[in-house]
């Protein structure tokens, strides 16, 4: 992970605030008046939530936070001042409007399972005088910011003209502006740096079924164009979190075991405003949000993480996982950089790598035997099925791409798009090329940009189709 130590960047948080209160009890009967359970509270607690949530993930990292939003004149506003006034963030930016309910979200927590939720809230759109006193603020304080964040929870404060306004403001000044948005329309929303939509969303908001690699292409893309977005990204739970620029890269998940995953997004939406706020490039800044959301969705409740906590997790996971040697592309244009001024010589194969077998794992051994360092660039799902029809792949590109990076003799591992790895040898530019001797007499991509093709041997009769084959004719 990127060093963010001692950064204190500046960050504007606008949005839904809210109270998330937790009633914690034991069950241990039915009740005799209906068939509910009967739950003994033994304690509550209250914590911030919505745009407050995210507020407090920021603060826990070392952000200098300010806020800009609207609250009821009601007892749940008293308990969200002061639950603001607990971690030193100031309210001076909010406009109180006297028809309002302050949202408070009561969950009742049994076993560490969630029982119900009820809540209290007002959730129409604020007032016309509400939203011109935000937008006044805004304009006078905005310029103070390194990154402006929009958490948007349907509560009534984010309505469409204010956050028109709000972001078309910010890019005057080119000024990022990230969103966690809600709803189908996403048009309010044009023009910003990055919208962070999970996948149910993103699909809702394209009307693309996200199922495969194809359509979680078409749908990033789709966000990416339709909104004008810079950076265009899908949270895909266990799966990881796919970007678009220029190109799409996934990265994986680093969550290892998920307890709760309430406020996951608050999380990630505030990991990231504080990472780009730190000059820190998209994809670091996605693997930076990983681990932040790693770490909360282990606690129970809307939680937040620091950075020492972020580091030791990182580093807990780094000693079991093989994640951490699959590499984008941005990654390895500098992995390449220093190896080369260490004058490692580097070695390039590619392949599905489907079903792995022991021929392959002789193949990649005897790769890595004629350089330094073995690079494997792995097919994307999209590009297998290109090259080998729609039955295939068998295991999809992160699964691949991890057993790829569990063994010894492979260094890195890169997934690529396309249906030749040509571009991603152009931007590699390793030393020696590897590829099997069924290729002999044949020109093999990429052979002109690299000094050397090394043809290796093959193990007789050990392949994927074979494996694939001799499966179905059993059944």
């Amino acid at each position: 992970m990127t060093n963010l130590k001692n950064t204190n960047p500046k960050i504007l948080v606008i949005g839904d605030l809210m109270i998330d209160h937790y009633l914690w009890g034991s069950c241990e009967r039915v009740s005799p008046e209906a068939p509910v359970q009967v739950v003994n509270i033994v304690k509550d607690n209250i914590v911030l939530g919505g745009a407050g949530n995210v507020i407090n993930n920021l603060k826990s990292l070392g952000a200098s936070v300010d806020m800009i939003s609207v609250i009821g004149d009601c007892e749940a506003s008293k308990e969200l001042l002061g639950l603001f006034d607990k971690i030193n963030v100031s309210t001076k930016y909010l406009t109180v409007q006297k028809d309002r309910v302050t949202t408070k979200k009561s969950r009742i927590i049994a076993a560490q399972q969630q029982v119900v939720r009820f809540d209290n809230e007002s959730s129409e759109e604020i007032n016309k005088e509400s939203s011109q006193a935000i937008i006044g603020t805004f304009k006078s304080i905005f310029m103070n910011y390194d990154i402006i964040l929009l958490s948007d929870y349907g509560k009534g404060v984010l309505t469409d003209e204010l956050t028109k306004s709000l972001i078309s403001i910010a890019m005057q000044k080119k000024i990022k502006v990230l969103v966690d948005p809600k709803g189908l329309d996403y048009s309010k929303y044009t023009g910003a740096y990055l919208l962070t939509p999970n996948k149910k969303e993103a699909s809702e908001a394209t009307n693309i079924d996200i199922k495969d690699q194809k359509s979680l292409r078409s749908a990033v893309k789709a966000l990416k164009d339709n909104y004008d977005l810079s950076v265009s990204l899908v949270t895909l739970s266990e799966q990881g979190v796919a970007v678009f620029d220029n190109d799409l890269r996934l990265h994986p998940t680093a969550a290892k075991e998920v307890f709760d995953v309430t406020g996951a997004g608050d999380t990630i939406l505030a990991a990231l405003g504080f990472s780009l706020a730190s000059n820190i490039n998209i994809d670091n800044a996605i693997e930076f949000s990983n681990l932040a959301a790693g770490v909360v969705v282990g606690k129970i409740g809307a939680a937040t993480a620091t950075l020492e906590e972020i580091m030791q997790y990182e580093s807990k996971i780094s000693q079991i996982s093989s994640d951490k040697f699959i590499k984008s592309w941005v990654d390895i244009e500098s992995i390449v950089s220093s190896l080369k001024n260490n004058k490692k010589n580097i070695v390039f194969t590619n392949g599905c790598f489907d079903i792995l077998h022991a021929g392959h794992v002789k193949y990649l051994e005897k790769s890595k035997s004629y350089g330094d360092v073995l690079i494997v660039g792995v097919n994307s799902d999209e590009s297998v099925k290109k090259n080998k029809g729609d039955s295939r792949p068998i295991n999809n590109e992160y699964d691949r791409a991890y057993i790829l990076a569990s063994i010894e003799a492979v260094d890195y591992v890169v997934i690529f798009h396309e249906e030749t790895p040509f571009n991603l040898i152009g931007h590699i530019k390793p030393d020696i090329l590897t590829k099997g001797n069924d290729y002999a007499g044949r020109e093999v991509v990429g052979q002109d940009l690299v000094k050397e093709l090394k043809l290796i041997e093959l193990t007789e009769d050990k392949s994927t189709t074979k494996i694939i084959d001799k499966i179905l004719s059993k059944n």
